[in-house]
């Protein structure tokens, strides 16, 4: 009787977390089985002993209030890049003493989080012989004093140790906007073109597209890196200036990289560089991954 009574509270326990997502599967990509950044970050935060060159499991994004977005290894102990190491080629200058406050992220097992390019994932080889994960070419530490998920004690010292962005950048909040700035895509509303139809456009009337390797469950946008220069993210938009389109899942979305973006039906939305005027649809079927985006978020697919 017990038994039954525990499996029927954890079911109950599972609805109430399903229904509590706002992004379900969609029916535009219903198989996508894509787990959450960090979904497979291990439960113990306990720090490596001195000078241990542990791996770094399945890497993570942290919110932080004086960074924005911070990379993490699995058990989100912060990782850090010094300023006297080289990434072009990459090299590690720290070593002996050095190595024991900072021990080195082994090269081995990490696997990029949601939402990072893994390309960004490399390895260089150490003095001694062994290999070292490396973020954008930059050498990976963890910091000694930290000793739990979310310590940020290595951030600034010495003027040379400064935690990851998830683009392998130094992690810096993103400044304000200034007060009453609208970003490209305030104002979302639906333009009528002879060739795609009704399809979404940005304040300044220019054309909004998809990502087909995006995904809705969890909201994850795969356009990261270069990939950004020629597709801008739709910054986010008040549901009262958007005219026009669904309302259902009208989310923002929080990027590794510190930046927000409008999400339709929960699918990251952009515009397209290459668009130089209103009316432009130049970015239609790119490469066969990039569309247009109907009112209701589904893909354009015409070309």
């Amino acid at each position: 009787m017990g038994m039954k009574r525990g499996t029927t509270l954890a079911a109950a326990a599972i609805a109430v977390v399903l229904a509590a997502s706002a992004c379900g599967p969609s029916q535009d990509k219903a198989a996508d089985t894509a787990k959450p950044a960090g979904a497979a970050a291990q439960a113990s935060s306990q720090p490596p002993a001195d000078g241990a060159a542990q791996p770094a499991g399945q890497l993570a994004v942290a919110n932080s209030e004086q960074l924005g977005s911070v990379l993490t290894d699995g058990s989100g102990l912060t990782l850090y890049r010094f300023d006297k190491d080289t990434a072009e080629p990459p090299k590690s200058n720290c070593d002996g003493d050095c190595a024991k406050t900072w021990p080195v992220v082994a090269a081995g097992d990490a696997t990029a989080t949601a939402g990072m390019d893994p390309a960004l994932l490399g390895e260089v080889v150490r003095t001694d012989g062994t290999k070292q994960l490396t973020v954008a070419g930059w050498p990976a530490y963890r910091f000694n004093k930290d000793t739990k998920a979310g310590d940020l004690n290595g951030q600034g010292v010495g003027g040379v140790w400064f935690a990851f962005a998830p683009d392998g950048r130094k992690a810096a909040k993103a400044a304000a906007a200034p007060a009453g700035a609208t970003g490209a895509g305030a104002g979302l509303s639906v333009a009528k073109d002879p060739k795609l139809g009704d399809h979404i456009v940005d304040g300044k009337g220019m054309t909004v597209y998809r990502f087909k390797p995006d995904t809705a469950w969890p909201m994850v946008s795969k356009c990261v890196g270069d990939c950004l220069a020629k597709w801008p993210v739709v910054p986010p938009v008040d549901k009262a200036d958007a005219k026009g389109i669904t309302e259902r899942n009208y989310l923002v979305l929080d990027r590794p990289d510190g930046q927000k973006q409008q999400t339709v039906d929960c699918w990251p939305v952009y515009t397209f560089a290459g668009d130089k005027k209103p009316g432009d649809i130049n970015g239609q079927g790119v490469g066969g991954t990039w569309y247009a985006v109907s009112p209701d978020g589904k893909l354009i697919t015409v070309q």
